[in-house]
């Protein structure tokens, strides 16, 4: 396990305790008292660290190595039912968006999302989850597929932002993503949005147009990053932390804009202390979503997704 710099405190207690339960096993000294009492003080501690983090820790945590990525969430939902489907039918097969169909129950869905590496390698491969403007066309066609089968999607988004290589201005980053943003507002079929890590400008947006949108309590939405939000204002990374707090793009700060409609809890610690809890977490808020849009006309739909957007914001003549 990698510790952020403010869980250095967990860090220690947890060694602590390591140390504690390996003299009870080595030796005839009964160390149980001992032991209970650290794991006591350790749950206090967590309790005290993680309910007061700040909006820069909680951009930490979401970038935390250890936390699940969109295809571990997506293999724990669907298991055997998830075909990964290729290929935008113009460029290529973008590695850093992913999508396919799958199966919660006997309801089939559409998921999309940006995958991350977790090693050297795989974040290579993966272009540190930043996708090119065929990610977004492959998103696109498989939205496009999913309205034809009247089957529902669900996108997850984790990007640090859309790619912003000479290569991938020259083949139209900027129209890919509103191409998404406007078809998306009209796809008559649900669509489902959970923020899982990072949920950065349009790179985010440009697949998170959604009915309902979702999330995690560790993660963070926003137009820009905090270090290029620094930098731009301050000339300098040095003030990230004050910029975080500045964008108001926590969970909480975005439901009480009320840009978005839920916030998913994590287990204490983050997502990456106890997977199998977050994505059931993640699945049952799924499965309460697409019941309460299942119903719902296809005009009625695209006309809420609509009114929805039109509504976000304030303004003055």
């Amino acid at each position: 396990m990698e510790y952020l710099d403010f869980e250095l405190p967990i860090k220690e207690l947890e060694e602590q305790l390591e140390k504690c339960e390996l003299i009870g096993k080595e030796s005839d000294v009964d160390m149980t008292e001992s032991c209970k009492n650290i794991k006591k003080k350790l749950l206090n501690t967590k309790k005290e660290i993680y309910k007061n983090l700040t909006a820069w820790q909680k951009v930490q945590l979401s970038r935390h190595p250890n936390r699940p990525y969109t295809l571990d969430y997506i293999n724990a939902i669907a298991g055997d039912t998830f075909m990964e489907l290729h290929g935008d039918r113009t460029v290529r097969d973008d590695k850093a968006m992913v999508g396919g169909l799958g199966k919660i129950g006997d309801q089939s869905f559409m998921f999309i999302g940006q995958q991350k590496g977790y090693n050297t390698k795989t974040r290579q491969y993966r272009n540190f989850g930043m996708a090119n403007p065929e990610g977004y066309r492959k998103a696109l066609r498989l939205m496009k597929m999913a309205e034809k089968f009247g089957i529902p999607v669900v996108t997850l988004l984790d990007t640090p932002g859309a790619y912003p290589g000479l290569e991938a201005e020259e083949r139209g980053q900027g129209e890919a993503i509103a191409r998404n943003i406007l078809e998306m507002t009209r796809l008559k079929t649900p669509i489902i949005t959970i923020v899982i890590g990072e949920g950065a400008s349009g790179g985010a947006l440009g697949i998170g147009v959604g009915d309902l949108v979702y999330m995690m309590e560790n993660t963070w939405y926003s137009v820009i990053s905090p270090e290029s939000c620094s930098s731009i204002l301050w000339r300098s990374w040095d003030y990230k932390e004050q910029a975080a707090e500045a964008l108001k793009l926590t969970a909480e700060d975005m439901k009480k804009l009320k840009l978005i409609d839920g916030i998913i809890k994590e287990p204490l610690g983050g997502a990456h202390y106890d997977r199998e809890t977050a994505f059931k977490e993640v699945e049952k808020t799924i499965v309460n979503a697409f019941s309460k849009l299942k119903d719902l006309p296809d005009a009625e739909l695209v006309k809420k997704r609509m009114d929805k957007y039109a509504n976000m914001g304030v303004y003055k003549d």
